[in-house]
């Protein structure tokens, strides 16, 4: 492992690329919640190519990690070692048209699809555009809500792994379920591909505004949040369970249960990620306490505690 300390004495071992590399960056500015501390280093590769020669050409005992929009990330408050990469160039921020098909590259926001769903009088992927974050987010945790989810409209996925090479994935080679997949944790995604279905511009829009209604009235709309915290136990609901078992009302520091829906935790501003993930894990050990059920979470939890 790299010294914390003194960065500067091995960034000059990292290949030279024709994107950037940026040294203490801020992650609570890269995630939805708001906390989290830095990144050794930022890696923003230009294109697939860029991306490529980095991890083929790094040094093999750099750690390297991937972060996306941020929307579903708790970053821990003493940041990450090594490499973060972010796929935030243009390269990345931009989708293919088919005739029934659509690639969206990974650092593209699920909300810039509603404009061209509307456009292009395109079905079928609405419920993805009231989902926060990236689209190259969406596989890992086979992203879904209001009925619907990647599993049902991915069609493949071109992924980079560890060694640098481009690889296309098929749905079947993922076993995506529930907020889950088999998906390894040193792939990095590319772009996705997804079906499409012709559907009237009004009717779209009917559905879009419909989604984003029921987030409005029913979840915490506009504050600093990472979604839902819990994934639901089969055949159960978490914010059942964490409302049974008295957790409805809890805060630890900065963080606190959401008063609209106590599967979200809120950072009312002041909250660190330690103040964050213990109000979580306390809710874990009262709702097992509770019930004998342990929630598991939703929230993928990253980085080191302190330096």
């Amino acid at each position: 492992m790299f010294a914390t300390n003194n960065t500067s004495d091995w960034i000059d071992m990292l290949p030279k690329i024709r994107g950037k590399y940026l040294r203490d960056v801020n992650l609570s500015k890269h995630t939805w919640l708001g906390v989290g501390g830095p990144a050794e280093i930022m890696f923003i590769p230009q294109d697939v190519d860029d991306l490529c020669y980095f991890l083929r050409n790094k040094p093999y005992n750099v750690p390297v990690c991937l972060i996306g929009g941020g929307s579903n990330l708790l970053i821990r408050d003493g940041g990450i070692l090594g490499v973060v990469v972010k796929l935030d160039s243009p390269f990345f921020r931009r989708l293919e048209l088919h005739s029934e098909t659509i690639t969206c590259y990974a650092g593209l926001k699920n909300i810039e699809l509603k404009k061209v769903l509307l456009e292009n009088q395109l079905g079928g992927l609405e419920f993805l555009c009231s989902i926060p974050g990236c689209i190259g987010g969406s596989i890992k945790t086979n992203t879904g809500c209001f009925g619907k989810c990647i599993k049902d409209v991915l069609v493949s996925a071109t992924i980079v792994n560890s060694l640098g090479q481009v690889k296309e994935i098929m749905p079947e080679d993922l076993q995506l379920s529930y907020r889950s997949s088999l998906f390894p944790d040193d792939w990095i995604i590319v772009s996705i591909t997804l079906k499409t279905q012709y559907s009237p511009t009004e009717e779209i829009a009917k559905i879009l505004d419909e989604h984003k209604q029921y987030r409005v009235n029913n979840q915490p709309y506009n504050q600093k949040t990472a979604g839902s915290t819990f994934k639901n136990p089969q055949g159960l609901k978490a914010w059942e369970l964490i409302k049974k078992s008295g957790c409805a009302d809890l805060k630890i520091g900065g963080a606190k249960v959401s008063e609209k829906h106590c599967n979200f935790l809120i950072n009312t501003g002041t909250a660190t990620a330690k103040d964050v993930e213990e109000l979580g894990e306390t809710i874990i050990k009262k709702v097992k306490e509770e019930t004998s059920i342990t929630l598991e979470w939703e929230i993928k939890r990253m980085g080191i505690s302190d330096r």
